[in-house]
């Protein structure tokens, strides 16, 4: 089931045991960042629910300015599986139920990259994410699971259910962690710098061989000309 929208059908506000804005139920096509920005040092949950929003007007770099945010509620509206989020190492949980999500090494990978300390991950009702309620049979839905568990090792909940010690045991056997972007271009970086210094290496090795071979190809002349008898 989709996770209850926060604070659900009353106009955006917050409470006072945290901070927490809702948008929920409004027809929204576009993010409201004039209200939301003017909270970045104290917003802790964000509920975008039940809207019309997708990719379009995402813009990570605002929502990247919400330091404190520790949950964001995005079910219920078209975001893709390329969604790009901003890094965001405060958020622990991500709800994002009933989207058109429905490739999920894509996915995964953009949320394992930007959220790093993620706990809570809720994505039923995607295509990416089979189960009982949109048709996937047993064996797809404990295959989707142990694929994201083993990409984000730290998961503790993912789609309202425990992320229990023998699963995670099971992911590890079963995937192996995507390599981030950043490691693979950090990889190519230093394979060129060896590269390029294993060309400078061989460059000034092969100098130094043509100036032996120069000095003694001139001392031989020398001494060829020292053993040439006078007339």
């Amino acid at each position: 089931m989709d996770h209850p929208p926060f604070n659900q059908n009353v106009p955006p506000s917050h409470t006072s045991s945290f901070q927490g804005l809702s948008f929920a139920y409004q027809g929204l096509t576009e993010i409201p960042y004039e209200t939301i920005l003017t909270q970045t040092d104290t917003l802790e949950v964000l509920d975008l629910s039940y809207n019309l929003l997708d990719d379009s007007y995402w813009n990570p770099a605002l929502l990247g300015q919400l330091e404190k945010l520790s949950t964001l509620i995005l079910d219920c509206n078209n975001y893709t599986s390329h969604i790009k989020f901003p890094y965001m190492p405060s958020v622990t949980t991500v709800y994002i139920n009933k989207n058109k999500i429905n490739n999920l090494p894509v996915f995964v990978e953009e949320i394992r990259q930007k959220f790093p300390n993620l706990k809570i991950l809720s994505m039923m009702n995607n295509e990416a994410a089979p189960s009982y309620f949109n048709g996937g049979s047993l064996t797809q839905y404990k295959d989707y699971r142990q694929y994201v568990i083993s990409q984000i090792p730290g998961l503790e909940i993912l789609d309202d259910t425990e992320v229990l010690e023998e699963e995670r045991d099971q992911a590890r056997k079963t995937y192996r962690p995507q390599q981030s972007s950043h490691s693979s271009m950090k990889k190519k970086e230093d394979s060129s710098k060896k590269q390029k210094k294993s060309n400078t290496s061989i460059r000034q090795t092969t100098f130094l061989n043509e100036a032996r071979l120069s000095r003694r190809a001139t001392e031989m002349l020398s001494s060829r000309d020292r053993m040439v008898l006078p007339d």
